[in-house]
């Protein structure tokens, strides 16, 4: 679950021109064209326009049709799978992942959290071993998971829920132990069915407290120093791990997210601070005044622990050797960790770029060409970027020893861009460096190299002129083709426009509506969300082509005015997050966190047979006093695209990987009973969720707490997921 800021009022010009006036659901466009609730115990319980040069396509999108009978909507508080598909849980927040640590207990009284599975499981990646423990690509019996953990639950995770401000340190211990990410041992058992291996060497916990090195061009920043590393060259711990990356030579990219609401931020600082430091906190969602998210701040023991969750100033020094204003800094790259040597040293590479990072998809690694990276920012209006190595791939490379020295080849020099799309179809990458005469005279914010440009790549994109996007989220390449998926999950911006400071639909971001279908109130701007797509001819392309693969709606809205892909009552969804091809086949998962059809269904998983870029046409869309033009996919027929998967209550899927052959599927479930009130008052009656052990899974039975877990899917006929 996202904590949407929107802070970009960079004033940057739309594509298309702003709509003046707000437009209700009903009323704002004019189109130029008109299963089974699995038991999760330890074992199986049961039209477009046609410009003459980009013709519609017709047929389906994909090559063949999908295998399975779509899942019907629902709102139990279950996971419901296709029949002939089983769901077990793998592991749960809490579970012991070394020996001598105690079972998990489903009175909130579970200490040790930095020696348990953590929170809130998100990006997932899967990493093969041999018999001999060795990597090995293409193990499909035997390996490691890479799970992320966003934030944390603490109604569930203390006795009595978590205490008023000041908070406690025991509490806080435990919360900032359930962040970061699990690397665990699963290996099949006798009877053919993944299990974690809480024994393993290969186990290793990353919290908020794990010490990790700063690579790249921002080690040894003036502006990374603090009281913790005087010489900038360090930080403490990996914060808000939302989406993942399996990098070509076998590491784990983990994205920092939401990172900014960790550090609180005093009244006073403003005045402690210069003008440009005020203007790139506040760009950052950390105006002066701003509290830490969960409060740990607040601990009253005095303990740099603690005091480094307020990034305001409090030394006497000139550059931060003596507090904690630049610990901010240290927050919010993509995180390097190789799963395969728990001794190693985590790497932050930070010539990525410092921004709310989902996940990062690799161009497909080709000899003698650079490699690019594709990356969201997930805050509402923010940029989609692209990383491109300075170094060419070497094959050799991907079996290398020491992979993190590999990945300070490819990940620690290179160029960053944000993209620019154009009515066309057309788009180019913006380069984000002080060579670019646009960000070096940018007016708002005066860079003082290209370290501050990293730092601060969101106003690099501000001055570039960069397209304001609904929030982008989770990115993945499709390995037939090479065309680049990004999900753009929602932005209320889109419904506030002109003088009110909001966003204006453009090519890129062309819905604006107001959705009254939930039963509570009406939400506005880009509700349901969609799916870009991109391809380029090379990783190092400064152009690109795009178009939008699938809009976000309910089956039963508006045609001409908000479902404009035609999805049916067995494809319809809204907010797309996590995408992923499969390893087993060319199927694109498409996870959701929605918020906008949960009165009629909970998150939800799709798969898609996707097309390639141009298989639709143009569709013009009529504002009233403005039309805009955008780049439409073919829709999906009934076999193109069907729902695999609803969750329980309160949570969203989030998180996807794949043994080498397809046949057993890995999903995070993210948060279930999240809408549970906070206070300790609240008694397990009202849980809004009591999934897994409502299904069998740990302690608890029917009143249990709810847990985040990671799930493994299988086909009762043992063939390929989906197929």
């Amino acid at each position: 679950m996202n904590q949407p800021e929107d802070s970009n009022d960079s004033g940057n010009p739309t594509i298309g021109s702003v709509v003046r006036a707000r437009l209700r659901r009903r009323q704002f466009l004019k189109a130029s064209v008109g299963a089974v609730a699995a038991g999760l115990g330890p074992l199986p319980l049961a039209g477009c326009v046609d410009d003459g040069a980009h013709p519609p396509r017709s047929g389906p999108i994909g090559g063949s049709a999908l295998g399975f009978e779509a899942v019907p909507k629902s709102i139990g508080d279950a996971l419901v799978v296709p029949p002939g598909y089983t769901a077990r849980v793998l592991i749960a927040v809490g579970d012991p992942l070394f020996d001598g640590v105690a079972a998990y207990r489903d009175d909130g009284d579970n200490p040790g959290y930095a020696r348990r599975c953590g929170d809130w499981h998100d990006g997932l990646e899967y990493f093969g071993l041999s018999a001999n423990g060795r990597p090995d690509f293409s193990a499909t019996d035997r390996a490691l998971l890479a799970i992320n953990h966003e934030w944390v639950s603490p109604a569930f995770l203390h006795s009595a829920g978590p205490s008023a401000s000041p908070r406690p340190a025991s509490e806080v211990d435990i919360e900032t132990a359930a962040m970061g990410v699990t690397v665990v041992e699963i290996a099949k058992d006798s009877q053919g069915y993944f299990r974690y291996l809480p024994e393993s060497p290969f186990n290793r916990r990353v919290t908020t407290l794990t010490e990790i090195e700063v690579s790249g061009p921002l080690r040894g920043h003036p502006k990374l120093k603090t009281r913790y590393s005087p010489g900038g060259t360090r930080t403490r711990g990996t914060v808000n791990n939302c989406g993942t990356s399996r990098t070509p030579w076998g590491t784990v990219l983990t994205g920092e997210e939401n990172w900014a609401a960790f550090f609180a931020r005093d009244a006073e600082d403003a005045a402690r601070r210069t003008d440009a430091e005020n203007y790139a906190l506040a760009r950052y969602g950390r105006p002066a005044g701003t509290p830490q998210a969960y409060q740990w701040n607040t601990v009253q023991d005095g303990s740099d622990r603690y005091r480094r969750w307020n990034t305001s100033v409090t030394g006497a020094s000139s550059d931060g050797h003596d507090d904690y204003r630049h610990e901010i800094h240290g927050q919010g790259y993509m995180t390097e960790i190789d799963p395969y040597d728990p001794e190693s040293v985590i790497q932050k590479r930070t010539a990525m770029g410092r921004f709310a990072h989902e996940a990062a998809a690799f161009s497909r690694p080709r000899a003698g060409e650079p490699l690019a990276v594709y990356m969201g920012d997930d805050a509402r209006g923010e940029y989609i970027y692209k990383f491109v190595s300075d170094s060419p791939w070497d094959p050799a490379d991907a079996a290398a020893e020491n992979r993190m020295a590999v990945g300070t080849k490819y990940l620690d020099a290179g160029k960053l861009y944000a993209a620019g799309f154009h009515e066309d179809g057309t788009g180019e990458w913006l380069l984000l460096n002080i060579a670019n005469p646009a960000v070096a005279s940018y007016d708002r914010y005066p860079f003082a190299d290209d370290g501050d440009v990293l730092l601060h790549p969101r106003i690099a994109a501000d001055g570039a002129g960069a397209t304001r996007m609904d929030r982008p989220e989770w990115s993945t390449v499709n390995p037939v083709n090479g065309d680049v998926y990004i999900t753009l999950t929602n932005s209320s911006s889109r419904q506030l426009l002109g003088g009110d400071g909001g966003h204006g639909v453009d090519a890129a971001n062309p819905r604006a509506y107001e959705d009254g279908s939930q039963d509570s109130a009406p939400q506005r701007g880009n509700v349901n969300g969609h799916i870009v797509r991109l391809a380029e001819d090379s990783p190092g392309s400064t152009r690109f082509r795009w178009d939008i693969y699938l809009f976000g709606a309910e089956s039963d809205a508006d045609a001409g005015l908000v479902n404009l892909s035609g999805l049916t009552a067995d494809q319809d969804f809204s907010g797309p997050d996590c995408i992923r091809f499969g390893s087993g086949t060319d199927l694109c998962w498409i996870l959701t966190d929605d918020n906008a059809m949960t009165d009629r269904s909970n998150a939800m998983m799709l798969a898609a047979a996707p097309g390639t870029l141009g298989d639709g046409g143009f569709l013009e869309l009529d504002h009233g006093e403005t039309k805009v033009v955008t780049r439409l996919g073919a829709q999906p027929g009934v076999s193109d695209l069907k729902r695999f998967m609803v969750g329980p209550v309160d949570q969203e899927l989030t998180g996807l990987a794949e043994t080498p052959d397809g046949r057993v599927l890995f999903v995070n479930v993210q948060h279930p009973g999240v809408g549970t009130p906070m206070g300790s008052a609240v008694r397990p009656e009202g849980y809004t969720s009591h999934w897994p052990g409502n299904k069998g899974y740990g302690p608890g039975g029917d009143l249990a707490r709810p847990r985040s877990a990671t799930v493994m899917i299988t086909k009762d006929d043992g063939g390929r997921i989906g197929s």
